[in-house]
């Protein structure tokens, strides 16, 4: 049986960007009848973040209804105008989360989206003002590791559905009322930011010599865990079919690029399942074999294994609040970044030595592909709050054998549009 619903969605910052939430109703479009309701913060975003954070919770949250049909209503201008295609989407922050959002919509029948005045918003706008003020008593600092709240979903890029959306002319001055637009699945329109060079490090300009080892890193792909925005670490976890399309993406990417010529006929993995079976699908484009190494899983989360940023906030406030900014501090039965740290310097010495001048593959998490990065930037532990990865991005660092380095990519997920 068809099921209509109505997606109402809102978002904040205190601060723009500052402590931000997000804050989504579903209701049945009949009835009126509540069905589902998200208040989530997100860390530090911007309030366009924010808005377009809402959108995909209140989606998620229609399809878990079992939704066929959704109207959407938000009084963002942005968002409904950039969704219906009519506005192009220059914000790099913002690309993917519209991508991320056409895919939620490619599984509904219809998607509709309409502007409505704030005041007639007021549900979504009161749960989304709840989230700020919960984030900002918790603090905005954003966690790292493979729990993705929100906050982790800025950048989550998602196949697209192939079907076209209705396109109009811009209006140049925001109108008091927009007109429901039916929108199917298609992409907006994206103008892509993306830097990649296939060439060596710029040694004229950082003094470094001799020949570098190059390190592609790789996130894998989504997982269920990732999709719920749970803490995911030594829990062994399978690609959803998403993952798995994102994982002959990202192999096919690095099939074509030229600095991935002389790439070493191995790709080094991480031996969880979801960093495994990614890495299978790089080496079978690559012609290479599978290797993995034990310090390149993900961190321990202990007891907040598969619970959300919320959850595990509320199981453990002191000691969540003190994680998020505090590189010593375990989670409960869990792993320190530090302890993490130690493990990946020993896993970076290792390839250094065995790899030295040559580029090789590796296939990991969100923690220690920070740590490597870290490492190549000679940063100290707060890169771990401030960086953010996506599921199957790539990330690039060249290594030298007298002590410099550089970082030529950072998360790029251009081959995930």
């Amino acid at each position: 049986m068809s099921r209509r619903v109505v997606v109402e969605a809102d978002g904040g910052s205190r601060g723009n960007p500052g402590p931000a939430g997000y804050g989504a109703v579903v209701k049945d479009a009949d009835t009126g009848e509540v069905l589902a309701e998200r208040a989530v913060g997100i860390g530090t975003a911007t309030n366009n973040v924010a808005e377009y954070s809402g959108l995909v919770a209140g989606l998620e949250a229609a399809a878990a209804t079992g939704a066929s049909t959704v109207d959407v209503k938000m009084d963002s201008k942005l968002v409904v105008e950039q969704m219906c295609g009519r506005w192009k989407i220059k914000n790099a922050a913002l690309q993917p989360l519209a991508l991320e959002a056409r895919d939620l919509a490619g599984r509904f029948q219809r998607v509709t989206y309409e502007w409505i005045p704030r005041a007639k918003n007021s549900h979504a706008d009161r749960l989304a003002n709840e989230a700020m003020d919960t984030q900002a008593a918790i603090g905005s600092t954003e966690p790292v590791g493979e729990q993705e709240p929100a906050a982790e979903a800025e950048q989550t890029a998602l196949p697209l559905a192939a079907a076209s959306a209705t396109t109009t002319p811009a209006p140049t001055t925001p109108a008091t009322t927009t007109p429901a637009t039916t929108v199917s699945a298609d992409a907006p329109t994206v103008e892509a930011q993306t830097v990649e060079s296939a060439g060596r490090a710029p040694t004229g300009w950082t003094g470094a010599t001799g020949t570098p080892t190059r390190l592609l890193l790789v996130r894998h792909g989504q997982t269920e865990m990732s999709v719920d925005r749970r803490y995911s670490g030594l829990g062994d976890v399978a690609l959803t079919e998403t993952g798995r399309w994102q994982a002959q993406a990202v192999a096919k990417r690095l099939a074509g690029m030229d600095s991935v010529r002389d790439v070493d006929p191995v790709v080094v993995s991480s031996p969880l399942t979801r960093a495994a079976a990614t890495a299978q699908a790089v080496a079978e484009a690559l012609g290479a074999r599978v290797e993995t190494q034990q310090s390149l899983r993900e961190t321990d989360f202990g007891a907040w294994e598969g619970l959300t940023f919320a959850e595990a906030s509320q199981r453990d406030p002191d000691v969540h609040g003190r994680w998020m900014s505090d590189t010593s501090v375990p989670p409960p039965d869990g792993e320190s970044f530090d302890a993490v740290y130690v493990r990946v310097q020993q896993a970076y010495e290792q390839l250094l030595r065995k790899y030295q001048g040559r580029t090789v593959v590796v296939v990991s998490h969100v923690t220690p592909i920070k740590l490597l990065l870290r490492l190549a930037l000679d940063a100290g532990a707060s890169l771990l709050f401030r960086l953010h990865l996506d599921p199957a991005s790539l990330s690039i660092a060249d290594f030298y054998p007298d002590g410099n380095a550089s970082v030529r990519l950072v998360n790029d997920v251009s081959h995930l549009r």
